[in-house]
């Protein structure tokens, strides 16, 4: 006679059954090139305003464009539409140079859930490997001859074409195979799947 196994040695959960941290900050770009260019360009203004500078102190003539400058921010006023049109040009650049600076970066890959929080080794995995795994999930469904999947942030779509078989039918077997496909890919945020599914056509079966 068997005793019955303790509380303690129970099936193990799912890898996709754990529970995610609170918070699990995404992959962040570098962006060595915007900022690098960024520098470079106020660099070189600077420099050139700083040349400038010098030679007229030095008792030499100033540039020729810097005079015309000058000369045409004396007789602009703010309601002029060039001022108004330099004005919103220079607004969109901060905007987007602003976003750039906040804006995580990196979308392709995707935050896994970390087997230990507190150990500090983050894992990603690229969004086109996860898709060709599902993808490959998806082909195994009975009845599905073509299926493409695109993965996002949040949501899986995913678009299937029978050539047999009822379309609800595989449209709920595909929903159930991607949805225990999606846990044990170990994403920190899963994403939810959105299946479509068309009749494949007469020439195609």
């Amino acid at each position: 006679m068997t005793a019955p196994a303790p509380a303690d040695r129970a099936a193990a959960p799912a890898p996709g059954d754990a529970p995610a941290p609170a918070h699990i900050a995404r992959f962040r770009s570098a962006r060595r090139i915007p900022a690098a260019l960024t520098a470079l360009a106020v660099l070189g203004v600077a420099g050139l305003f700083l040349y400038d500078l010098i030679a007229v102190r030095a008792g030499r003539p100033g540039m020729q464009w810097r005079r015309e400058l000058a000369d045409q921010l004396g007789r602009k006023t703010p309601s002029d539409p060039w001022v108004l049109v330099a004005a919103g040009v220079l607004a969109v650049a901060g905007a987007l140079l602003l976003f750039l600076a906040l804006a995580p970066g990196l979308r392709r890959i995707l935050s896994m859930r970390p087997p230990d929080p507190q150990g500090g080794v983050r894992a990603g995995l690229q969004r086109k490997a996860a898709a060709l795994v599902l993808r490959d999930r998806a082909m195994e469904v009975s009845g599905v001859r073509s299926a493409r999947v695109a993965v996002r942030r949040s949501r899986v779509k995913v678009r299937a074409q029978s050539h047999f078989r009822e379309l609800d039918e595989v449209r709920a077997d595909l929903e159930e195979v991607l949805t225990v496909g999606i846990g044990e890919l170990g994403l920190a945020y899963p994403p939810q799947p959105r299946v479509r599914v068309t009749r494949a056509p007469v020439g195609k079966r």
